[in-house]
């Protein structure tokens, strides 16, 4: 018989289960050092036991930068089998976690398919899916009926849920005083704030939090603490509505671990590059420690189509100051729902920040890769470079589409036998450096 219901408290009674693991495995760690921060809430792994196909991992302290990516159907756009599609390429790319934002059509089905299928972490935010699944518009809901939803999902399966906790009836004073360019730009958040201004009441996901605690704690489902007030253009960064979100947050942080269910926060999503570090440190301690989830952020606000770059550049900087998980960004990010390409591209950018801010930390093996692409690139070995590669099928065709004039096999076209490798393994050997 089971002894524990959810990591956090397996952890904290000292019992190893399955999913530590392999989370320590793949880390590199002792199971034992990742129990000590699991216990203290600083590193959690998000796996309902629902979820059929998981193959977990660990997010937060000293662990490795995991991915999230976003997916899910709209009105506009609204394939279910090519969201799958873009689902399995996701994993496929590197994603560690799939949330399914879904705000069209019958959903539960495609939520039931992913807990089924895909090895991926499953996250959700059920006040998406709250009017879609009573099919009444949003004033018309209940209390209940939000919480109801959650309960839903954590019995489809899904290991984590975006819960809008923080946002208050306060919180629309603060808004509507004004003082912000962009108000709320959270969907979640928004959506609360509507529900709010239209029936006076409380927000739910704050006023019933311990009931919502006990569903988690029940189907070990990990409580992401949305952002509602998170910044929408780098006028609005750390401003005070954002900071008293992130207070309150941690108040709901330390409720949670007091029932044993996992925390994640999230954190802002446009921020100056030079506010991203003290963001990091801010959360780190009015949350304790528990694992940050950032959308990005973004370093700049004017660069539609190429904010999978944006992302990439201040999530370098968030993760290499603290944040443990990474939302990617797209190049369709403020346009349209993203397409294949898209997902591609924003994974890899995201992978990019990951991976350089893991060197930055000094994430135990986070460099082995670029020292082994170093030693490659010396040999002029392209097989091996393409072993060491983020993306290796790119790699190789750029390689093969502009391949030098004459066939160098040890060179590119770009310096042909001007390439400074080839000219100092040849100096070095002793050989006669041939240019023309």
């Amino acid at each position: 018989m089971k002894v524990y219901r959810t990591q956090m408290e397996a952890a904290r009674k000292g019992i190893v289960t399955p999913e530590m693991k392999i989370v320590a495995e793949k880390e590199g760690w002792d199971v034992t050092d990742l129990m000590e921060l699991m216990a203290k809430g600083q590193i959690v792994i998000p796996a309902n036991p629902a979820h059929e196909n998981l193959d977990p991992n660990g997010i937060g302290a000293k662990l490795t930068t995991k991915i999230n990516v976003n997916l899910g159907v709209s009105r506009d756009c609204k394939d279910y089998d090519l969201e799958m599609k873009k689902v399995m390429k996701a994993v496929e790319f590197g994603a560690e976690a799939i949330m399914d934002l879904s705000s069209h059509g019958n959903t539960q089905p495609f939520r039931q398919k992913l807990c089924k299928e895909c090895p991926a972490m499953i996250g959700t935010v059920p006040i998406y899916d709250s009017v879609i699944h009573y099919q009444r518009d949003l004033g018309e809901l209940t209390a209940k009926d939000f919480i109801d939803v959650v309960r839903l999902h954590a019995e489809d399966g899904v290991d984590f849920v975006t819960l809008h906790c923080g946002i208050t009836r306060k919180t629309i004073e603060q808004i509507r005083n004004g003082g912000r360019k962009m108000n709320i730009v959270s969907r979640g958040g928004s959506l609360v704030f509507a529900w709010m201004a239209m029936t006076g009441n409380e927000n739910p996901f704050y006023e019933y939090y311990d009931e919502i605690l006990d569903i988690c704690r029940e189907h070990d489902v990990t409580v992401s603490l949305g952002d509602a007030c998170r910044p929408g253009c780098l006028a609005d960064a750390t401003d005070g509505v954002q900071i008293e979100e992130l207070i309150r947050l941690g108040e709901l942080t330390q409720r949670a671990w007091d029932k044993d269910v996992q925390v994640m926060v999230e954190g802002p999503g446009h921020v100056p590059m030079d506010q991203i570090a003290a963001n990091m440190k801010v959360q780190q301690t009015i949350c304790k420690g528990a694992p940050f989830y950032v959308l990005g952020p973004l370093v700049t606000d004017i660069a539609p189509g190429y904010d999978h770059i944006t992302a990439a550049i201040g999530g370098a900087i968030a993760a290499a100051s603290g944040a443990a998980f990474l939302c990617y960004v797209t190049p369709a990010e403020h346009l349209a729902l993203p397409n294949e390409q898209d997902v591609h591209d924003g994974i890899i950018a995201s992978r990019i920040a990951a991976h350089a801010a893991d060197i930055a930390k000094g994430i135990k093996g986070a460099r082995d890769r670029d020292d082994r692409m170093a030693d490659a690139r010396r040999a002029l070995d392209w097989e091996a470079q393409w072993l060491e590669a983020i993306d290796p099928e790119v790699a190789k065709a750029i390689r093969a589409d502009r391949a030098p004039e004459d066939d160098h096999s040890d060179t590119c076209s770009m310096c042909g036998k001007f390439c400074a490798v080839r000219s100092m393994n040849k100096a070095l050997s002793g050989e006669v450096i041939d240019i023309l």
